[in-house]
């Protein structure tokens, strides 16, 4: 007859065959729930609340998305530049096209080519012209001298020592000892009365510089010249005698129309040559 097994007997036996392994299965599931369990945050945890208002607490942030404006221009990476010819015309200056046929036309004409020009009509000054301390005696005097225009043209900057003018070449605003009468480049330019050449320099600002001495304290300037004049110091001139031709050589108003720089001077005072020639 059997004996019966005891309790102890029994899990003794289970615990020797499969059944350890059953329970160091069950063990091993439990440390890793565990383990789990404080790995994840515990916002993450099921049915778990996070106090964000609690000091330390991170508080979510919306998930952020770009903004499209619809409404803007599209980029033009070459944008339409202004006309050129516009702004020039805006300025005062001719288009492109027009100043190139203008600078065509202003080219110096040879000797062979141009004619003698004729003399300017030479009248007396209407008004009485200022009188020289050098004349007081002479039986001929400053207003006996007939005079003529140095060449036939618009006057662009008139004669202004007591006001200031502005400088397109310069970019500021000073006195214009003289007036400054257009002409195409290369023109002759012509003696405004009698006398003889004093002087011929070259300046930094007015360029190429005749003088001529007409007697009384009176002397004609003509600048802005040519490099070469017509004549040279010493020579005796008559009225409408060429002296030179119409240049570029003066820096300080290079940035005007071509013309004629000229200047009169009364006992070495600067006069407006007005007073003098029609």
């Amino acid at each position: 007859m059997r004996e019966k097994k005891t309790l102890a007997q029994k899990i003794s036996g289970f615990m020797a065959g499969r059944g350890f392994y059953i329970v160091l299965l069950a063990c091993v599931a439990v440390i890793g729930v565990s383990a789990w369990t404080l790995i994840l945050p515990r916002g993450s945890q099921s049915g778990s609340y996070v106090d964000y208002s609690l000091p330390g607490a991170i508080t979510p942030q919306p998930e952020w998305e770009p903004e499209w404006h619809t409404d803007l221009e599209p980029y033009d990476p070459t944008p339409e530049l202004p006309d050129k010819g516009a702004l020039l015309e805006a300025e005062g200056e001719p288009p492109p096209d027009e100043a190139a046929e203008l600078e065509a036309t202003a080219m110096p004409a040879t000797a062979e080519d141009e004619p003698e020009p004729e003399p300017l009509p030479a009248v007396k000054p209407e008004t009485e012209p200022p009188t020289s301390e050098h004349g007081g005696n002479s039986a001929k005097k400053i207003s006996d001298l007939i005079f003529a225009r140095p060449i036939a043209g618009e006057i662009t900057m008139e004669y202004s020592v007591d006001a200031l003018v502005y400088s397109r070449t310069l970019g500021d605003w000073r006195t214009h000892a003289g007036i400054d009468i257009a002409g195409a480049l290369g023109a002759k330019v012509q003696a405004v009365c009698d006398g003889s050449v004093s002087e011929i320099t070259r300046d930094d600002m007015l360029g190429t510089m005749v003088i001529i001495d007409h007697g009384f304290g009176l002397r004609s300037i003509y600048a802005n010249l040519a490099s070469e004049p017509a004549v040279k110091v010493g020579d005796k001139v008559s009225l409408g005698a060429v002296v030179g031709a119409v240049g570029t050589t003066a820096l300080a108003e290079s940035g005007e129309v071509t013309h004629l720089h000229f200047a009169m001077e009364l006992d070495g005072e600067s006069v407006d040559p007005q007073k003098y020639i029609p």
